[in-house]
């Protein structure tokens, strides 16, 4: 007999934008999640908050997050 146990863990960010209480713009932002099967992870999705409207969930690879970062990395670095 095999015995199995298996540790399956849900990480996930909302990250939303600042709203003003005088601004009639709907609340939007990004949800990452990400899936963790005994500490190794099983993939990460993005999806667009607008409102209450979430779009299709996209499966992202390692490579795909690693430009993200870069990416982000030099918007960031623009916005200062």
């Amino acid at each position: 007999m095999k015995r199995v146990v298996s540790n399956i863990q849900n990480l996930g960010f909302t990250i939303m934008n600042e709203q003003d209480a005088d601004s009639k713009m709907k609340s939007s932002g990004i949800e990452i999640n990400q899936t963790l099967v005994n500490d190794r992870s099983e993939g990460v999705t993005v999806r667009l908050l607008n409102g209450k409207t979430k779009s299709a969930s996209v499966k992202l690879d390692r490579s795909c997050l690693a430009d993200l970062q870069m990416a982000l990395a030099e918007v960031l670095a623009i916005e200062e």
